[in-house]
């Protein structure tokens, strides 16, 4: 499990340095198995603005720009087929080292290219650890200002990022809020003045007008069930904390709503599922065994004849979602839904378990599931989350 150190913060001040967090992590049975550096290179990196930009003469592939950095114009040689001039981009300067999301390190030298001086170089996603695209450079969308460090405009600082082996019996460890936990008993047991600060749920209350039917015919496979309405979202890109903390433990952003689900599970422990409530047919939602060979297909277009022993979420005419593993196709948050219905519950670890092995479907929300996740928590993640997407949505 992956685990940010500046994440953790965020609900505990922790008192002493990266090291001595990771000493203190294993010695309460949080084995840290891997420590990576992340956002290094976001204390040199600067916004800079392409003022022209011209094909390179001994070279087909290359053009030529010149990059006002706010102090002075630097030249860059850059390969990117989306260089163009006006842009605002994310420089490196000659002198400084860069590291990759897969962790390579290399200095950048001002340098000779097929003959023509290159005193930095224009980054894309992957090679700042920003993300894992390499179609080309990043182009800043916004105003920042010219020679400003590109960790103010990403709201990014440098992070650590713990590798954790868990075993199967430490659910109670499976998300940020759960490991500060220990570390929290830890530094008390030796005397170190410190708060641990769980987020708030006291905002929450009702006041939409959508309603939903839920039965649950499996109790003995669905011991609980929660959720709510949230009624005139708006689906587009998180804001950037938001998207910064995925990014930090190799989440890939989807968009604010999703988004606000994978965050409360990894601060939680308890998965939540978002579907789109007008693809609800007559707003009800069955928790019911499989009929053996009902087809169902997966959000990643993936088709599945279930058997009987899988547990779903359905309506009254279709199945919406293999049950603490995937989420279903025709029922997923998109960019047009404008209403959605949240569920937080507690499913049998077995029943889960068997069905993401049947399937071959590994998320995570399956791998807590399957091992049990915490069935007094499951109200407060639905709220928690539920604020959030008031916030962002």
């Amino acid at each position: 499990m992956k685990v940010s150190f500046n994440w953790l913060n965020k609900y505990l001040n922790i008192p002493v340095n990266i090291n001595l967090t990771s000493d203190a992590l294993t010695s309460v049975g949080l084995e840290v198995e891997g420590l990576d550096e992340l956002y290094s290179a976001f204390d040199h990196l600067i916004i800079g603005k392409i003022i022209d930009c011209y094909e390179h003469p001994n070279a087909d592939r290359l053009k030529i720009t010149q990059v006002d950095i706010g102090t002075e114009t630097k030249q860059i040689v850059c390969g990117a087929n989306n260089v163009k001039k006006d842009q605002l981009v994310v420089v490196v300067l000659a002198g400084n080292e860069l590291k990759t999301k897969t962790g390579e390190i290399f200095k950048i030298k001002k340098s000779k290219i097929r003959g023509e001086i290159s005193e930095g170089m224009i980054c894309a996603e992957d090679e700042i650890g920003l993300g894992d695209s390499h179609d080309g450079i990043i182009e800043i969308i916004g105003s920042p200002e010219v020679g400003s460090y590109a960790a103010e405009f990403f709201n990014i600082k440098k992070d650590y990022i713990f590798e954790i082996g868990l075993t199967p019996n430490r659910t109670d460890a499976f998300s940020h809020i759960g490991v500060c936990k220990d570390l929290y008993a830890y530094f008390q047991h030796r005397n170190f003045n410190t708060k641990l600060l769980i987020p708030s749920v006291e905002e929450y209350c009702v006041n939409g007008k959508l309603n939903m039917n839920v039965h649950i015919e499996s109790k003995d496979l669905c011991q609980k069930y929660l959720g709510l309405c949230i009624e005139n979202v708006h689906i587009s890109d998180s804001p950037k904390w938001l998207k910064n903390h995925l990014l930090s433990i190799g989440l890939k952003p989807v968009n604010n709503v999703v988004d606000v689900t994978n965050f409360v599970l990894h601060e939680t422990g308890n998965p939540l599922h978002a579907f789109d409530y007008d693809m609800i047919t007559n707003k009800n939602i069955i928790v019911r065994q499989a009929n053996k060979g009902e087809e169902f297909k997966t959000l990643d277009s993936k088709l599945i004849k279930l058997e009987s022993s899988d547990l779903v979420i359905a309506d009254t005419n279709k199945v919406l979602c293999l049950a603490g593993v995937i989420g279903g196709h025709n029922s997923g948050v998109t960019t047009s839904t404008t209403n959605i219905f949240l569920e937080s519950a507690y499913f049998s670890p077995e029943s889960i378990r068997k069905s993401s092995k049947k399937h071959a479907i590994s998320s995570d929300s399956s791998y807590r599931f399957e091992r049990g996740v915490d069935f007094g928590n499951c109200e407060y993640a639905l709220k928690r989350a539920a604020l959030l997407i008031l916030e962002v949505a």
